[in-house]
This record gives structure tokens, C-alpha cells and sequence, in this order.
């Protein structure tokens, strides 16, 4: 899903979070009927149905997994393809010739890797020099696999946050079957080995806590392990300085929330050699104020609460503004950057500069710095650009960086030591290039690029745009096959996300190419309101009570589609995951007769209770609050989970979700299945019990969850189930 925007784009698996997996229908429902019969329910209120399913792992709730499952699994795997699919999907994500994403670190490039020898991965690293070598000689750091055998845990790998500036000790994240939460445990990168508390080592059991370096001997402390120490939405109420070698609960408070906050933390962030230690705490999502801690006090920054520091370079500190602000006598636009001495933070206080404004068809996706440099990664009409910015005799100076043009642009890594970074190019059709770059020179050298996993002769990719129902214009990205092997109208995949100010750019997907493009299938990818395609305008223009505009922006592009004879409703399948999959069920719900297919991903679905369930609380400045009369009225009109309706002619939906997802609680998936089953509809459901939000722990169960898909799209729009 995503249910929130990442600092940086970093390279996706199935499209970082989910890559998308996608759906389609044509053929009669019956094709995929199934009959579940575990535990019936006597007759309820809508909202209270089926709430037995919400205890992840009561026994009555398994059992019904356990049914639900050999149900939509049989009917999926009866696929003549299944195997293949589920080969082709595997031989993409475990091939060795795949990118092996770079992150500088230390003077060294570290990457985590999984492959078919490595199912949990390995953390290695190699010299720049190294790295640049057609097989590079890693040096391996930590293998997950050899931990998880020798300690016997299902360990995950969730990251590695190392000390600045040696990068030695590092504080190195386990998850327990892919879940947000995890155990921290302190590594030692030169002797290879784990710090035990015995020896002064951090140490932290597995919760949602935070723990960040402030130097090699002290660290930035949230505990959440009980509900005291945490947030109505699980996150760490509070946050505090751990000295090494003290017991937690000796660490000195530097500031508590409220239990209604989202979250609080700290953080040390380096200007070259000078450090400067901030002090958060989020009240919602989207708001948050930041304190430095200057000489043992905490000194607020003032700048609006929806606005976020993004860089510290040159003792400057730059802000991007989600909304208009005035101050000191001028007015800053929505989506700009903006500057200021941080020295003011301390002294006659902090006077801002205009740094960037984006253009009204542009929008900022992420700031990165070098040594010496700021990257600002731009979407101009959704396809990426690159604006260098550096400062020059006290003034800045802007330039843009010469990349390929009509692709999705990503900085990947920067060196804070050197002003080299690494970035990559990619399209639907064109495969992810690695390049080397320079940001003093502006030279860049492309050092590796990933293999072509599909035959593109042919096909072609068009952007596009539908006009939704009050006359905004949306576009969408069209990718079709050759014209000889997929005569229009034929099966196409519709994904969208609409949420969340995340934005849906242009991506090469070797799963995706073979499994549905090389078949014939059209994929399309659509950039509604709500998404970040167009900074924060785009986002809240859907945000709570405008939320039926994302439904709408939908709506307004598979109407497109079959008006221009790109598809017909039979043949036109929606996707969507987290957020898109509450997005796909609201529309399919209000608009059935237009769709063949829905494949709804690790969903939240009833909005009724969302905001009761694991990190739901933190998604009220997104959706509305529930318990108020007023915020429900607008939510009950679109709740999945509440609109079903026994008479409705809904296409057969495929719903996907994980038991070991903590950020969105499976109960929303189950309940909505159960509830169309207690209707009389019917619906194909798979839960994985591993993978957290991300759907699948390892590249076996991501392949294995793709061969469900593709066998429901094909065997739907496109081909009868089965031999």
C-alpha cells in the first residue's frame, strides 16, 4: 500500500510497497464462484457483523481463513498458466542480473539483496570502485538466512541505521514475518557481529519504538511497548535521550505528547561536521512541529505545522510548504521551498527565503543532499525531472540536471562526504538504468542497467486525459500491446492509488510485462486527485469530505477507456493496494456495472472502525474522525463495507490481505468478504500469513501472490478458469 510518503523514492519490489498487482474481468461471474461455509453469523447491524474476524489469530478466525483460502487457492491454481506465471514472476525477482540498489554509506556502497540462494537476504557492501565492476566483490556484513537458522526466528529484514560519521555501529531492524513492528539490536560492521546489552549494546524487543543515533554512544529513545507509552495510533507517545551503557529506563525525558498525537521523536541531523539535534511531534498526519535542542533547551522552529524541514545544508535550513504562507512581509506559495539561517532558530529568529517554486504542472517528490549540493526531484506533468541547487557567495543558484526525459527519475543515494549520488531512469517500457553522478560537475555515467524481462516491440505507452465529474482534467498512462496481438477493445488493468499525497509514476515491471502486457493485456496507470502527481493541491483537493473526487477521477477514466474503444466494461479490471484498495471496493461498490474485475489489496474497508484498528488512528487527517456525527455523514457514503447491497450485480472481486500485516488490520479484508459471502455474492480471498503491509515476506510468496493474480485477471477478462 503505502499509507504514507516516503522520504525518498527507493526502488520497488512490486512497486515498492505492492507493486501493483493487477485485475481484470470478462467473464460471468459464476467463472470464479466459490462457496465458503465456516461460522455464520446471526443477523446483526451492518457495523457489528462479523467483528469475531478481527481477532488476528483467534481459532474461530483461522478456521475461516484456512476455509477461504483452499477455496480461492484451488480455483486460482486450477489455471492452466498458474505454474507458469508463478515461474515467470520468480525467475524476475530472484535473477541475478536484477539491479542491486546502491546506498553510500561510510565511503562504501552498502546494498541488501535476496535472491534465489538468499530468500531473507544478504547485507553486504563494496568501494564505489568495486560497485562500478560488472560482478562486484561484495563484502558480506550480515546473512539473514544463517541468523534466522542459528537463533530459529522467522527474522525479516527491516534495515539498518548506522552512526555518523565512522558508520560503524549500527542499529539493525528485525522483523518477525515481515510486520512493522520489530526487534532493534546494535551490529558491529567491522567484527561482523551483534553488541549484546552485556557489552552496552541498544537493545530493543519487538514493538513500533523508535531508536535513532545521536552519536556512537547515545541515541534518540520512543518506546511502545505498553499503552502508556504509546499513541491512540501505536506509535511512541514520547521521546527521550538513552545514554549507552544505562538501563532505558534511567534515559532523560526530552519531551511527551499527547495520546491523541500521531507520534514524537528525535532526530540528529549533520551540516558537514556540525550536528544539530531536532526534537518532533506530529498531532496528525499531515501537521508537526519541530524544536531544536540547543544547549539543553528546546527551542521551537516556526514555521507552519503542515509544513516540513527537508534539508540542512551550509547552515541553511529549507522548508517545503504544503500550504501558503506569509511572513515577514511576503507571501510564499503552496508547494514551495523555502530557506532560512538556521542561526535564527537561536538568535533574532529565522527570516525565509523563496529557494524553488514549482510550476503549476509540477510538483516537488523528494529533496536529497550531497556534500555540498541540494537534488530536488521534480514530476513536470508526472514524468521526472532533476534541479540542481547550490549556494554560491551567500546566494543560491539553480540548474537542471541533464536526464533522460519522459521516465520516472529517482534519486536513489547520496554521499554526505562527496558530491556523488546515484540515480536511475526507468519507464513502463524501458528497463531501470542505473547511473553514476557528480552533482558540482553535472556528469553522470550510466553503469547498469537492468535486463529487458519481456519483449517491448510494439507496444507503446501514450499519456492521456479524462475529464472527471466536476471538469478536471486527469490523466492517466496508457501502455498497449502490439496492435496484431490485442485488437481493441481487449482486457485491460487499471491501477490507481489516489491518496496520501503519493504519487503514481511511470515503472518498469518485468512480472508485469510477462505476465500481462506479453499476453496482450493493455496496462493503465491513473493519477487522481488525492495522489502528489501535482503537489499539495492534487492531495487536498480528495482529502475527508472531498474524498468521493478520487472515486470520481476513477470513474472518469474507465469511462474514458470504453468511450474511446480502448475496453468494454467486461473486460476492464481495477487494482488497487492499501489505500487504492479501499479506493477499487469504494467504486467497484458504487459503480459495478462498470468493471469485470477488482483486485483490492491489503484493504482497509470499513471507515466506520478503521480509526480502532492498529495504526488507523494516525489516517484521521486523511479520512475524518469517525465518531463525529459530522465526519461520519460523508464517510458512510463511500464505506465499502456499509454500501454492499444484496441486489447489486458486483463483479467477482479478488481480496488479498496478510496476517501479519500491523499497519492496516486484516479484519477490514475478512469482514468485507464475509459480508458479500452474507449477501449472496461471490468473491475470491487469499491471506498470506507472513508479510506484513507489504503482502509477502520473501520473492517466492511475491511471485506466488502474483500467480493468484494473474490467474484471476486471465481467467476473468480474459481466458474461462481452468483447462
Amino acid at each position: 500500500m503505502m499509507l504514507g510518503k516516503p522520504s525518498s523514492r527507493a526502488p520497488r519490489p512490486l512497486l515498492g510497497l505492492l507493486v501493483v498487482l493487477h485485475a481484470s474481468c470478462a467473464a460471468s461471474p459464476s467463472t470464479l464462484a466459490t462457496t465458503s461455509t465456516p461460522r455464520i453469523d446471526a443477523p446483526t447491524p451492518a457495523g457489528e457483523a462479523f467483528l469475531w474476524l478481527e481477532d488476528i489469530e483467534g481459532p474461530d478466525a483461522l478456521a475461516w481463513v484456512r476455509a477461504e483460502n483452499a477455496l480461492g487457492t484451488s480455483a486460482l491454481e486450477a489455471h492452466p498458466d498458474f505454474e507458469v506465471f508463478r515461474e515467470d514472476a520468480l525467475a524476475v525477482l530472484t535473477s541475478p542480473e536484477r539491479l542491486p540498489y546502491p546506498r553510500l554509506m561510510g565511503g562504501y556502497v552498502v546494498n541488501f539483496w535476496r535472491d534465489a540462494q538468499n530468500e531473507r537476504g544478504v547485507w553486504r557492501r563494496v568501494s564505489p570502485e568495486g560497485y562500478r565492476a560488472p560482478d562486484p566483490a561484495w563484502d558480506l556484513l550480515l546473512d539473514v538466512d544463517a541468523l534466522a537458522a542459528a537463533e530459529d526466528a522467522n527474522w525479516m529484514w527491516a534495515g539498518a541505521s548506522c552512526a555518523y560519521p565512522a558508520y560503524r555501529r549500527c542499529l539493525v531492524s528485525l522483523s518477525i514475518g515481515g510486520a512493522d513492528a520489530s526487534v532493534r539490536r546494535e551490529f558491529d560492521v567491522e567484527e561482523r557481529r551483534f553488541i549484546s546489552p552485556d557489552e552496552g549494546g541498544y537493545l530493543l524487543g519487538e514493538s513500533k519504538s523508535r531508536l535513532s543515533w545521536r552519536d556512537e554512544n547515545s541515541a534518540f529513545y520512543g518506546p511502545a511497548f505498553t499503552e502508556e507509552q504509546m499513541t491512540s495510533s501505536g506509535y511512541p507517545r514520547a521521546v527521550y535521550l538513552w545514554e549507552r551503557g544505562r538501563p532505558p529506563e534511567e534515559a532523560t525525558l526530552l519531551l511527551e505528547g499527547e495520546v491523541s498525537d500521531v507520534s514524537v521523536w528525535g532526530t540528529r541531523v549533520w551540516d558537514g561536521d556540525t550536528p544539530y539535534d531536532f526534537i518532533g511531534r506530529s498531532p496528525t498526519f499531515y501537521t508537526r512541529s519541530y524544536a531544536l535542542w540547543h544547549d539543553g533547551q528546546l527551542l521551537p522552529v516556526e514555521i507552519p505545522e503542515d509544513a516540513r524541514i527537508v534539508a540542512l545544508l551550509d547552515g541553511q535550513l529549507v522548508v517545503e510548504l504544503k500550504s501558503p504562507w506569509q511572513a515577514d512581509g511576503a507571501t510564499f506559495p503552496q508547494g514551495a521551498l523555502v530557506s532560512a539561517d538556521i542561526s535564527g532558530i537561536w538568535g533574532e529568529g529565522l527570516r525565509f527565503a523563496l529557494l524553488f517554486e514549482p510550476e503549476a504542472h509540477q510538483a516537488i517528490e523528494g529533496v536529497t543532499t550531497t556534500q555540498t549540493t541540494i537534488l530536488v526531484s521534480l514530476l513536470s506533468n508526472v514524468v521526472g525531472e532533476l534541479l540542481r541547487i547550490r549556494r554560491h557567495g551567500g546566494t543560491w543558484e539553480q540548474e537542471r540536471v541533464d536526464v533522460p526525459s519522459l521516465g520516472t527519475i529517482s534519486v536513489i543515494s547520496a554521499d554526505d562526504r562527496s558530491d556523488r549520488f546515484y540515480y536511475t531512469s526507468e519507464g513502463f517500457l524501458t528497463p531501470p538504468t542505473l547511473y553514476e553522478a557528480d552533482a558540482v560537475s553535472v556528469t553522470a555515467t550510466a553503469i547498469r542497467r537492468e535486463p529487458s524481462w519481456f519483449d517491448e516491440g510494439g507496444m507503446r505507452v501514450d499519456q492521456r486525459w479524462a475529464t472527471s465529474a466536476d471538469g478536471t482534467e486527469i490523466p492517466y498512462f496508457v501502455v498497449s500491446p502490439p496492435s496484431d496481438s490485442s485488437p481493441t477493445p481487449g482486457p485491460v488493468l487499471l491501477s490507481a492509488y489516489g491518496g496520501f499525497e503519493i504519487s503514481r509514476t511511470p515503472f518498469y515491471s518485468g512480472v508485469l510485462g510477462r505476465n500481462w502486457l506479453a499476453r496482450g493485456g493493455t496496462y493503465v496507470v491513473a493519477n487522481l486527485r488525492g495522489g502528489g502527481e501535482f503537489g499539495p493541491r492534487w492531495h487536498q483537493a480528495a482529502l475527508r469530505e472531498q474524498r468521493q473526487r478520487s472515486f470520481e477521477d476513477l470513474i472518469a477514466v474507465a469511462e474514458h477507456l470504453i468511450t474511446e474503444g480502448v475496453t468494454t466494461p467486461a473486460q476492464l479490471a481495477i487494482q488497487g493496494g492499501s489505500n487504492g484498495g479501499l479506493l477499487v471496493a469504494a467504486v467497484m461498490v458504487q459503480r459495478p456495472e462498470l468493471f469485470g474485475a477488482v483486485v483490492s489489496a491489503v484493504p482497509l474497508l470499513d471507515m466506520r472502525r478503521y480509526h480502532l484498528l492498529l495504526a488507523g488512528a494516525s489516517w484521521i487527517a486523511e479520512y475524518g474522525d469517525p465518531d463525529l456525527p459530522e465526519d461520519w455523514a460523508f464517510l458512510r457514503t463511500y464505506c465499502p463495507f456499509y454500501n454492499l447491497r444484496p441486489d447489486a450485480a458486483y463483479p467477482v472481486p479478488f481480496v488479498w490481505t496478510s496476517t501479519r500485516d500491523d499497519r492496516v488490520h486484516p479484519g477490514h479484508a475478512r469482514r468485507f468478504v464475509a459480508r458479500m459471502r452474507a449477501l449472496g455474492h461471490d468473491v475470491v480471498y487469499y491471506e498470506n500469513i507472513e508479510g506484513g503491509h507489504g503482502g509477502a515476506a520473501n520473492q517466492r510468496q511475491r511471485a506466488y501472490i502474483a500467480a493468484l493474480t494473474y490467474a484471476y485477471l486471465w481467467s476473468t477478462i480474459g481466458h474461462p478458469l481452468g483447462p
